[in-house]
């Protein structure tokens, strides 16, 4: 079994350019590719098991940090869904073959996203399929824009950036509006989504990030592709559990298998 190498590819021009850090596992196809959550990074659980069974199986397997998280360079409150997308896409392109697209969160937004782009380089041979877990769908809006009070609107309007509290860090979450005002180029809204591959959805009831009704209305927005959906009663947002790896590593196994 050979170790993923840990790679670097550069992103955008001039003052905008972005290095960004890349693990990469050789294997046979489909490939897994990895597409982590806000402020997470491709060393979590998550990402962590699917590289265990991706070397023990065989297959090709790539993660990355997005700019301004991990290992990669740039400044987390430099980032926008376009930003991240254009790095995500960046990356896919160093990968050969048909991958399973793994999004967790924001990274299933953005798995959508790149799905999307693929479809419009009519590449859509290169998807096998797509899992995402507690995907967080145009949550610049339904999770932030929405859901702030007018005390962070007004932070954001006066001072460009409102300091949210996290429940995963004593430091808070820097939320600018350049994210937000970026987050609007790319909302799916109420339109129904091509996926353009079989997609998998794995949603917590007991997450209280993302609310499990996003997760049903999503389906109902998938309706051009085979959709399962499956809700965890006692899953959180992490959904790191074992049995929740166990669950994730369940749903791939059936992408795989077709």
């Amino acid at each position: 079994m050979s170790d993923a190498r840990l790679e670097h590819v550069e992103v955008g021009e001039g003052d905008e350019t972005r290095r960004i850090a890349v693990l990469a596992r050789a294997g046979k196809p489909p490939g897994l590719f990895w597409l982590g959550g806000f402020r997470s990074d491709m060393s979590g659980t998550k990402a962590e098991a699917l590289d265990r069974w991706a070397a023990a199986k065989g297959h090709a397997y790539i993660r990355f940090d997005y700019s301004g998280h991990g290992r990669s360079g740039g400044n987390f409150e430099d980032g926008t869904i376009s930003r991240w997308l254009d790095e995500a896409e960046r990356v896919f392109d160093t990968s050969t073959g048909a991958q399973v697209l793994v999004g967790s969160s924001m990274g299933a937004w953005l798995a959508l996203l790149l799905g999307k782009r693929l479809r419009e380089r009519g590449a859509t041979e290169r998807l096998a399929g797509m899992v995402l877990l507690a995907p967080a769908v145009d949550m610049t809006k339904d999770l932030m824009w929405d859901l702030f009070d007018e005390a962070a609107r007004r932070a954001l309007a006066d001072q460009g950036f409102y300091a949210q509290p996290s429940a995963y860090s004593e430091e808070p979450t820097i939320i600018t509006r350049a994210l937000i005002e970026d987050g609007k180029r790319h909302l799916f809204g109420d339109q129904p989504i091509e996926a353009g591959c079989p997609v998998h959805v794995i949603q917590g009831m007991q997450d209280e990030d993302v609310p499990w009704t996003l997760a049903t209305a999503l389906m109902e927005r998938l309706a051009f592709d085979d959709a399962v959906l499956t809700l965890v009663r006692d899953g959180d947002h992490r959904l790191s559990r074992p049995e929740d790896i166990e669950r994730l590593i369940r749903a791939v196994e059936e992408m795989i298998a077709g």
